[in-house]
C-alpha cells in the first residue's frame, strides 16, 4: 500500500496508456473492468491535487501499422487508427464520470456531437480547473503514432513529467515476456534509448521529449494503486532523463 504521507513528485502530468492495456484478457475491444480499474488509478491521482491529462492508444480496436501492412492505403489506415482513439477516450470518460471525476475529451479531428475539438488554451484550462483531459485523435495527422500526439501535448500542456502505462514494469534490454535474462533499467537518458533502439516509444516522441526536456517514466499501470505509488517515487519504474545514469 502507498505511503499516503509522501507528496506527490509532479503537479502536472500526461499518462500514456496503450490501447492494448484496455482489453485486459480478451483478445479484442474495451474490457469494461480494465477501464473501470485504471479510471480508479486516475481518480486517486486527481484527489491527490495532480492535474493529469491522459492519450490512450487505438491498438486494442484498429492499429494502422496493421492495417496498411494488409494492403491498405497507409493514411486511410491510420485515420481509422484515430477513430478507434476516440472510441477508447469516451469508454474512459464514461468510467471516470461514473466515480465523480469531471473529464472532457478533445479530439484533433474535429466531431462537435461527441467531444471538444483540440484547443490548447482550453485544455490548459480544464486541468487548472481540476478536469482530466483526454486527448484524442493522435495529431490529427497520419504517418504518427499516439506515442508522438502524447508527447505533443506533454510539452503543449506544460507537463512535468510523461507517465507511460505499459503491461511490465519498466524499460528492459530485451523482452522480459520471450527472455528471462533481461535485465531492467532503473535510470536512462533519451540518448541511452534512441541509441540503443529500446522502442520506449516512438524515436520522435523520444526526441521531442529531450527537446522540452521532460522526463518520461514507464511503469506497469496492470496493478492496482501503481500509478499512484510510482507517482510518489515508490514500486518499480524506469526514468528516461537528461541526466547521466548512475553506475
Amino acid at each position: 500500500m502507498s505511503d499516503t504521507s509522501a507528496p506527490p513528485k509532479y503537479r502536472r502530468i500526461l499518462l500514456k496508456v496503450s490501447g492494448e492495456v484496455l482489453m485486459g484478457d480478451t483478445p479484442y475491444g474495451i474490457d469494461t473492468n480494465t477501464v473501470q480499474s485504471v479510471a480508479e488509478d486516475v481518480a486517486e491521482i486527481v484527489k491527490s491535487g495532480v492535474e493529469l491529462c491522459l492519450v490512450i492508444g487505438g491498438g486494442n480496436i484498429f492499429r494502422g501499422m496493421a492495417g496498411a501492412a494488409k494492403g491498405m492505403e497507409r493514411s486511410s489506415a491510420d485515420y481509422m487508427g484515430m477513430l478507434a482513439t476516440v472510441m477508447n477516450a469516451l469508454a474512459m470518460q464514461d468510467a471516470l464520470e461514473r466515480i465523480g471525476v469531471q473529464t472532457r475529451v478533445q479530439s484533433a479531428i474535429p466531431m462537435a456531437t461527441v467531444c471538444e475539438p483540440y484547443i490548447r488554451r482550453r485544455a490548459q484550462r480544464h486541468l487548472e480547473k481540476g478536469r482530466v483531459v483526454i486527448f484524442a485523435a493522435g495529431t490529427g495527422n497520419p504517418f504518427f503514432t499516439t506515442d508522438t500526439a502524447a508527447a505533443l501535448r506533454a510539452a503543449e500542456m506544460q507537463c512535468d513529467a510523461l507517465f507511460k502505462g505499459t503491461s511490465v514494469d519498466g524499460v528492459y534490454t530485451a523482452d522480459p515476456k520471450k527472455d528471462p535474462g533481461a535485465r531492467r533499467y532503473d535510470r536512462l537518458t533519451y540518448m541511452d534509448v534512441l541509441a540503443k533502439d529500446l522502442r520506449v516509444m516512438d524515436a520522435s516522441a523520444v526526441a521531442l521529449m529531450r527537446d522540452s526536456n521532460i522526463p518520461i517514466v514507464v511503469f506497469s499501470i496492470k496493478g492496482r494503486g501503481n500509478l499512484l505509488g510510482v507517482l510518489r517515487g515508490e514500486g518499480t519504474y524506469t526514468v528516461v532523463a537528461a541526466d547521466r545514469p548512475t553506475a
